[in-house]
């Protein structure tokens, strides 16, 4: 029996910190594909990138605001800086490495601040720059899906140090699969509101 619980936290993690190395390579690779894109803006603002369907389907149109450079650079260098950490998190956790409690409400406190920049900036392109970019969407579903695995794995080691009763129960909610339901249905509202808002644009006959 306790060889089982001990089986089964380790499926668990392994599997979490494989979708938290997945989901943190995809958004690696948009923001080296942001960051390219943001480079030859600077040579040419009139440079037209692949992205770049029209008016509103442009990730030029979007790296040219001046939320797209908020701290003076282009916010894809953030994700150059940030994701390698979280990559090197990840494959750590596959080679069973337990981290201290404190590091891993860190960690999750500073990616919550990344989430909240990304859910930020993805409000921004819908109400006030009007215009798409399909590579800042990976870069916000990709960075969702890094915060809750990188929370499920707080839960699971109980870094908040709950109660031994609130703890089961925490547990059972994720058994169960509610966190799932949970990201599901984040990723579905940001799916559905694009498909309303932009969906004419990039689909045929929408």
């Amino acid at each position: 029996m306790a060889f089982d619980l001990l089986a089964k936290e380790e499926r668990n993690h392994r599997n979490t910190y494989i979708a938290m190395l997945v989901s943190s390579l995809l958004s690696l690779t948009a923001s080296l594909v942001l960051s390219v894109d943001a480079i030859a803006l600077a040579k040419n603002a009139n440079s037209k990138l692949f992205c770049d369907i029209n008016a509103v389907v442009s990730c030029g149109k979007v790296a040219l605001s001046w939320q797209s450079n908020l701290l003076g650079f282009p916010n894809a260098f953030i994700g150059l800086i940030c994701e390698p950490v979280v990559i090197t998190l990840a494959v750590a956790g596959l080679g069973r490495t337990r981290f201290p409690k404190w590091f891993m409400k860190t960690a999750l406190a500073i990616y919550f601040v990344g989430l909240s920049f990304a859910l930020w900036l993805l409000s921004q392109s819908f109400f006030v720059i009007r215009a798409f970019c399909p590579w800042c969407l990976l870069v916000t579903v990709s960075t969702v899906t890094v915060f809750s695995t990188m929370l499920r794995v707080n839960l699971f080691d109980n870094t908040f140090n709950f109660s031994d009763a609130r703890h089961q129960k925490v547990m059972h909610f994720i058994e169960k699969g509610w966190d799932h339901v949970l990201v599901a249905a984040i990723y579905s509202i940001i799916i559905v509101a694009i498909l309303v808002k932009y969906g004419k644009y990039f689909l045929p006959h929408f």
